[in-house]
C-alpha cells in the first residue's frame, strides 16, 4: 500500500493547468486546477525544473501548459513536448484581459491570467512550424534584416554628406551604389583625417553588409532546389510579379498551405483584412489591420501592383475596382485575388495560366 503521502499527491485523471510568463532570467509560474487557484511563484528559465516540480507537487496529472509567443519562439513548446506534456503557445493579444489587468500589468497578473484562460478553454494554440522550417525561414529573414541594414548604412552615408555640403556628381545621382560609386566614396578627402576614418567606416560597413547578401542569396538559391521546396518553387515561378526569392519566402513563411481551412483565414494569416467596427446602423471599415504576418503582407502588396502590369485578367479586375475605389484599396482587393491563385497553384499542384479571369 503506498504511503499516505504518496496518495495524498496523486492527481490521476485530474487537470492541471499552468500559465507562464516568461522572461530572459526567470519565469513567472501560475497553477490552478478545475476548482482552485494553487501556487504561484518564480523560477530560473528551465523546462526541466518546472517538469520536475509538477512531477513532485502533482504526480500523474493531466498536465496543460500555456505561455505566449515572443521573443524565447517554440523551442519551451518543444521541450514540454518530448515529455509528453501539452503545452500551447498562444497570440499575446487573443488571451482574455479585463480592464482591470490591462491598468495593472505585472508578471504575476500575466501568468494568472494565462492559467486562467487555460483552465476557461478560451485559448487558443498558434501554429507550431517544424523546427527545419523555422531554420529555413530564419535565413529568409536574415536576409531581409541585412537589406535593411544596408539601406540605413547607405542613407548614412548620404546624411555625412549632406552636412559637410558634398553634392553626389550627375552620373551617380540614380541612386545606383556601383562599384565606381563607391570608389568615389573611398577617395573623398575630408579636411581631418577624422572625416576620412569616418567615411571609411561607412564603406567598410556597407561593402560587409553587401557581401552578406550575396552569401545568402546563393544559400536560397541552393535551397531553393532542395526536394522540400523546388516543386513548390517551379509552380509558383508561373504566376507574374513572383521571382525566386519571393517563393521561398511564400514557401517558408506560409508552411504547408492545406493547414488553412479556406481563403479567408490564409488572409487573416497574412494581414490582407480590413479593421471593422459596426454597430446598430453604422458601419465602419479601416485600414488594413495590424495583426498578421508583416512580411508577407509587405511583399504580396508589391506583387499585387507588379501583377497588374502582366496579367491582364488581374489588370482588368484592378481597373474594374478603381471606377468605385482608391487606387489603393483596389490594390488590396488585387492582392486577396492573387493569394487565391497563389493558394490554388500550391493546393492543386498545377502552374498558373496567365489571363484567366477567376
Amino acid at each position: 500500500m503506498k504511503p499516505i503521502s504518496d496518495r495524498l499527491r496523486d492527481f490521476t485523471g485530474q487537470n492541471i493547468y499552468v500559465g507562464m510568463d516568461v522572461h530572459h532570467k526567470s519565469w513567472k509560474v501560475h497553477i490552478y486546477s478545475d476548482e482552485f487557484e494553487l501556487k504561484s511563484f518564480s523560477q530560473a528559465p528551465d523546462v526541466e525544473q518546472l517538469y520536475n516540480y509538477l512531477n513532485k507537487n502533482y504526480k500523474n496529472g493531466n498536465y496543460q501548459i500555456a505561455y505566449e509567443a515572443g521573443f524565447c519562439g517554440f523551442w519551451i513548446q518543444r521541450s514540454f513536448a518530448s515529455k509528453g506534456v501539452n503545452c500551447m503557445v498562444v497570440n499575446p493579444a487573443d488571451v482574455p484581459t479585463s480592464n482591470k489587468e490591462h491598468l495593472r500589468k505585472t508578471d504575476n497578473v500575466d501568468s494568472k491570467k494565462i492559467a486562467k484562460g487555460l483552465k476557461n478553454g478560451e485559448l487558443n494554440c498558434i501554429h507550431i512550424p517544424e523546427i527545419e522550417l523555422e531554420l529555413d525561414r530564419q535565413l529568409l529573414r536574415n536576409r531581409e534584416r541585412l537589406i535593411k541594414n544596408s539601406t540605413r548604412c547607405k542613407n548614412r552615408i548620404k546624411a555625412f554628406l549632406k552636412l559637410h555640403g558634398i553634392e553626389i556628381p550627375g552620373t551617380y545621382s540614380k541612386g545606383v551604389w556601383s562599384k565606381k560609386f563607391i570608389a568615389w566614396l573611398q577617395q573623398l578627402k575630408f579636411q581631418a583625417d577624422s572625416g576620412n576614418k569616418a567615411m571609411q567606416i561607412y564603406v567598410t560597413e556597407l561593402m560587409f553588409l553587401e557581401k552578406q547578401k550575396k552569401l545568402v542569396d546563393k544559400e536560397v538559391l541552393i535551397l531553393s532546389k532542395s526536394p522540400r521546396y523546388n516543386g513548390n518553387v517551379t509552380l509558383l515561378l508561373t504566376i507574374p510579379s513572383i521571382g525566386l526569392l519571393t517563393a521561398m519566402i511564400l514557401l517558408t513563411e506560409l508552411g504547408d498551405i492545406t493547414r488553412f481551412k479556406g481563403l479567408d483565414e490564409l488572409c487573416s494569416y497574412c494581414g490582407i483584412v480590413p479593421n471593422c467596427h459596426n454597430s446598430g446602423e453604422t458601419e465602419r471599415t479601416g485600414g488594413l489591420s495590424r495583426r498578421g504576418n508583416s512580411t508577407l503582407k509587405r511583399m504580396l502588396i508589391e506583387c499585387a501592383w507588379v501583377a497588374v502590369r502582366k496579367d491582364p485578367a488581374l489588370l482588368l479586375y484592378y481597373k474594374q475596382q478603381i471606377s468605385h475605389m482608391k487606387g489603393q484599396k483596389a490594390i488590396i482587393k488585387v492582392t486577396r485575388k492573387l493569394l487565391s491563385r497563389i493558394r490554388y497553384v500550391l493546393i492543386n499542384q498545377q502552374p498558373y495560366v496567365n489571363g484567366i479571369i477567376s
